[in-house]
């Protein structure tokens, strides 16, 4: 197995060269779901802020007009944090947006963009991104969002484009957010706003992508190298591995590396492609091991079949981690409840495949789901793999929202009021 691994390590070297300089400086970038301040019991304050560069506020909708909107009002800017009154005078911003602008304040390390779309509402992308008016109507809409509510930029999370006439329209919609972004930025002194996408790891759908007219207008690429087996698969398998295994091929029906040399092949500078790690696993029941048939996924900590990081392993499980794939698991054999997730060992591990390729960083789904910090956190053991927090990506974040509609944020704010 470790000759097959270092076979797999050594192919690397294939396209390292696309790293056109070393990088020193990672992205450590994260989603929080606006759902996870409910069932969840998660909020921005428990963000671990000192190993993070990013945070993508998930997610925004979209309307059959274009027009984008934020999908929870309540989560999103009204729930109050510190006791505010109903009644303060004024349009003031309150709930998990406003606690993210607060925690840029006293981190100006920190990026916070607003990411659109999503699993649940990508569907909403594919009329009005078909049209000049929608497109206009979505980026004009979305800049007005990020400058009411503080955002340091925009995600665009659409899954997937299916026809080469919707990835034509992603193209031509990702230029309209950029134009509408860049117009929006030359009235301020501070950094560009950002534009990123999330995008897919599988053949299927990131073939239909054109990525080179895509790649000018983005910032970087944030990939979802996750959920690669699951309860539709053939077999119990890794769900986010590095390599294909060649002692269980089984086992890894896709793996990370070719999609990473897909989106190389196409242009992308190796430091604009952010890796993706699942604060999660995928479980497997009834089965015999890694590469076998299963019977059904089991419970989960929120979705059956989906268990949080911070409750893996499950009790009387084992973990294991297999250098060959670059994946890990845990596994009961008493229960027969297998599951696929990442660990500390197998995040290091791709910390440094992420340093040999030179890619920016990491991309986590979904903050909620990680230990604490000291206790096994998979974000803190990514930057302490890659040398710790002086060597996470710092550029400084934009604070000045002179033209937002909400009185607060326009006049600034402390912790303190």
């Amino acid at each position: 197995m470790q000759y097959n691994w270092l076979i797999s390590f050594l192919c690397l070297n294939t396209f390292v060269a696309y790293s056109r300089a070393q990088v020193t400086a990672f992205r450590s970038s994260v989603y929080f779901v606006n759902w996870a301040v409910y069932e969840r019991d998660y909020h921005p304050q428990d963000l671990p802020v000192k190993f993070l560069s990013h945070v993508f506020y998930a997610f925004a909708n979209i309307s059959t007009d274009g027009n984008v909107s934020l999908s929870d009002p309540y989560a999103d800017v009204e729930q109050r944090y510190h006791g505010e009154s109903e009644n303060e005078p004024g349009l003031n911003m309150y709930g998990a947006i406003k606690e993210l602008l607060l925690l840029k304040q006293q981190n100006r390390h920190l990026k916070v963009l607003l990411s659109i779309g999503g699993w649940t509402y990508s569907p909403q992308f594919v009329v009005p991104a078909s049209t000049e008016e929608g497109r206009q109507a979505f980026a004009l809409s979305a800049v007005r969002i990020l400058q009411d509510h503080g955002f340091d930029g925009l995600d665009i999370d659409w899954e997937y484009p299916s026809t080469p006439e919707q990835a034509q329209d992603y193209m031509k919609l990702l230029e309209a957010v950029r134009k509408a972004l860049d117009d929006a930025a030359n009235t301020s002194q501070e950094p560009p706003y950002l534009l990123t996408i999330a995008c897919p790891a599988g053949p299927s759908n990131y073939q239909e992508l054109l990525v080179q007219e895509m790649d000018k207008q983005l910032d970087f690429w944030n990939l979802m190298s996750y959920d690669y087996a699951g309860p539709d698969s053939g077999y119990s398998g890794h769900h986010a591995n590095l390599y294909s295994s060649l002692d269980n091929l089984l086992s890894t029906p896709f793996n990370t590396t070719d999609p990473v040399k897909f989106y190389l092949d196409n242009d992308v500078r190796a430091s604009k492609l952010n890796l993706g790690v699942p604060l999660y696993g995928r479980a497997f029941a009834n089965t015999d091991g890694l590469g076998k048939p299963f019977v059904g996924v089991g419970e989960g900590s929120f979705e059956a079949g989906v268990w949080d990081f911070k409750d893996l392993p499950r009790p009387g499980s084992k973990l294991y981690q297999d250098t060959e794939a670059g994946g890990g698991w845990s596994y009961d054999p008493l229960t027969r409840l297998l599951v696929s997730h990442d660990t500390p060992a197998v995040v290091a591990q791709k910390a440094q495949y992420i340093a040999d390729v030179g890619l920016g960083g990491v991309i986590y789904w979904e903050s909620s789901g990680d230990r604490g910090i000291g206790a096994g956190s998979l974000m803190e053991t990514f930057i302490n793999a890659v040398g710790g927090v002086g060597h996470l990506e710092s550029s400084l974040n934009h604070l000045n929202y002179p033209n937002s509609k909400y009185d607060n944020v326009r006049n600034g704010f402390s912790r303190e009021e």
